[in-house]
Order: C-alpha cells, then sequence, then structure tokens
C-alpha cells in the first residue's frame, strides 16, 4: 500500500508539500500540485483517515450509545442518528449494554468505550445510570448529550420529554372512556423514564379515588415475549380488570397477543393503551391507542446539538418535546357489565 512518503518521492517533492496538497492546508504551487495529484492516480494512493483526523484533530464521528439494538424504539433513534449524521458526511459508532453484567454496569462500559475510542462526541441513552455517573461521564467528555434523560445538573446537555405526564395521560385515557377496574404492565424498575411514567399514572388515579393497591401491577422487561408473560400472568389470577396500561408498545404487542389467543376482545372487554407509539402501534390488530413521545425530534434535537459542539453548525434546538395520545381501537369505553 502505497504511502505519503511515497506520493512525495514520486511527485519530487517534501513530505510537507505533498501532505498540503492531499489536505488542501497550505499553499502549494500549481506545478507540485499537478505533479502530486499525478503520483496519486499512478499509486492508486488512499490518504489515510487516521492521518487527516490527526491533523483536523477530529475523527469525525459520533457515538451513541444504547442499551440494546432491539425494538421499534431504539431503531428510531438509530436511525434518526445516522441521518443527522450523513448529513454533514459524519458517521455513527454504536455501543449497547447487551452482556452479562447489571445494566448500570454495561452502560458505564459501554459510554466509556466510546470515550476511549476518542469519538468527537457521544449520545448517551442512559436511563440505567445514576446521576452521579451522568456528571462524571461528562466531565470525561464534555460533548455529550443525554437523550430520554433529565439531569439537572446538565441541562443543556439533557433532552427529555415529561415521562410523569406521559403516565398521567394514560390513566386519564382510561378514566375517560369509564374504566376503573385497571391492570398495569411496567418495564424495569432502574429506568429512570419507567419510574415517571409509572409514578405519573398513579399520581392521576389517586386523584380519582382509585388506590395503586387496587391495580394490578405486573413487573416485565419492555419486550413483547415479557408482554405477553405479564398479560397471561393477569389472566391467570383470575381478578378482573377492563384497562390494561403497557409501559411501552412492544410489551402492549405481547399483551394484545395474550388477550386475543384467550378468546378476551379488545376493546369490547378490555382495553388497552401503550406507550411511546412507536411505527408498529399502527399496525396492530385492533390499532394500538398509545401515549406519543416524539422520539424522532427529540433524537434531532439531541444529535444537532451535539453536532453543533463539535463542527461548529449552527441548528437551532427545541427544549419542548409535547407529550400527547395517539386514539385508535384498542381503547374504547368499558363493558355495561362491569359496572363502576
Amino acid at each position: 500500500m502505497a504511502t505519503l512518503k511515497d506520493v512525495a518521492a514520486l511527485a519530487g517533492v517534501g513530505m510537507s508539500t505533498a501532505s498540503r496538497a492531499i489536505s488542501g492546508s497550505g499553499p502549494v504551487s500549481a506545478d507540485a500540485m499537478r505533479r502530486v495529484q499525478a503520483a496519486i492516480e499512478q499509486l492508486n494512493f488512499r490518504p489515510s483517515s487516521i492521518g487527516r483526523s490527526l491533523s483536523a484533530k477530529s475523527l469525525g464521528m459520533i457515538g451513541i450509545f444504547a442499551p440494546t439494538f432491539f425494538g421499534a424504539y431504539y431503531g428510531t433513534i438509530l436511525k434518526q442518528t445516522d441521518i443527522e449524521l450523513r448529513a454533514l458526511r459524519r458517521h455513527v459508532v454504536v455501543a449497547t449494554g447487551c452482556g452479562p453484567n447489571p445494566p448500570r454496569d454495561e452502560a458505564l462500559e459501554a459510554v466509556r468505550f466510546l470515550i476511549d475510542r476518542d469519538c468527537d462526541g457521544i449520545v448517551v441513552l442512559g436511563q440505567d445510570l445514576h446521576d452521579q455517573d451522568l456528571i462524571d461521564l461528562h466531565r470525561m467528555h464534555p460533548k455529550m448529550a443525554f437523550l430520554n434523560r433529565s439531569s439537572p445538573a446538565l441541562p443543556e446537555s439533557s433532552f427529555c420529554p415529561d415521562h410523569h405526564h406521559g403516565g398521567m395521560l394514560a390513566a386519564r385515557t382510561l378514566l375517560e372512556h369509564g374504566h376503573r377496574q385497571l391492570a398495569f404492565i411496567s418495564g424495569p424498575h432502574a429506568p429512570t423514564d419507567n419510574e415517571a411514567r409509572m409514578a405519573g399514572f398513579f399520581d392521576e388515579l389517586a386523584r380519582h379515588g382509585i388506590r395503586r393497591e387496587d391495580v394490578q401491577c405486573v413487573d416485565s422487561d419492555f419486550t413483547r415475549e415479557g408482554g405477553f408473560a405479564a398479560a397471561a400472568s393477569l389472566l391467570k389470577s383470575g381478578r378482573r380488570f377492563t384497562g390494561l396500561f403497557c409501559a411501552n408498545d412492544d410489551m402492549a404487542v405481547g399483551a394484545l397477543s395474550c388477550l386475543h389467543r384467550n378468546g378476551i376482545s379488545v376493546p369490547g372487554e378490555v382495553s388497552v393503551i401503550g406507550y411511546d407509539d412507536d411505527y408498529s402501534a399502527a399496525f396492530t390488530v385492533p390499532g394500538l391507542t398509545s401515549v406519543h413521545i416524539p422520539v424522532k425530534e427529540l433524537t434531532q434535537n439531541a444529535v444537532r446539538w451535539l453536532l453543533n459542539q463539535c463542527y461548529g453548525t449552527s441548528y437551532q434546538i427545541a427544549r419542548e418535546f409535547p407529550v400527547t395520545v395517539t386514539m385508535r381501537e384498542s381503547v374504547g369505553v368499558v363493558p355495561a357489565q362491569a359496572g363502576t
């Protein structure tokens, strides 16, 4: 493989002249430029990306940590990140927390991996990280954006919707359709966004006289398989419920499947509401009512803020991300025979 030294020798110029001709970073005579270009073509020389990055003090890469590759939620985030970077001819490096260790440990190791790889900036989906973890990581690499996570100590770096309000909207939607016999399929308790939506859900119920202990709750893992198993557990308990809130859409899809296989009509007997409103929600049968989190806009603004820090772009950055409910067919009025 040809080197810069080979190009300089063939062109009959010094290595510094050859380097300036290739990078365009300094004065080079027209004759020297012509000879360097001819040598490049003859030798089929490709400048080293590492060499260019050392000169520019940038690798042209943004890292992103996501707990997993799986699911429409993370797929949307990864896709939008790549779209934003490719618009500037930059690329993304992805690290995940899929491993045998506790989620927090996996997250810390993955983010440190991205820091060690000299990524220009890093996007972190750090729901399993502690507040102090965010501060410590930010000290190690200040060009870091926290997506779907709010850090009071790092407000400029934080991009997060109001998940407490999202949980309230889920409860309000079921209550407005007359449902008071309720069940809830939760995600893991460590992620901060799950805890916030749970708190919002139960706070809204409490305002309407429904105690937390009166709601059937099953913990799951944000997967379709987990949602199916959790719904099966609810049915096995024998306690009646007419309204079911699932803490993400993947679990709601699994729950819908379980209800269907057990001959339970949705929404005729049980209404189901999910969370995130990912692209699969519109294609379930019946269509899944879901709390809409503007994931695309959230990701776009977090990444663009990071691009402004790393590459001097001047994107306008939004900080407010309204949470709404997308109504579809999976939520209906409470069955008459269920009473109040």
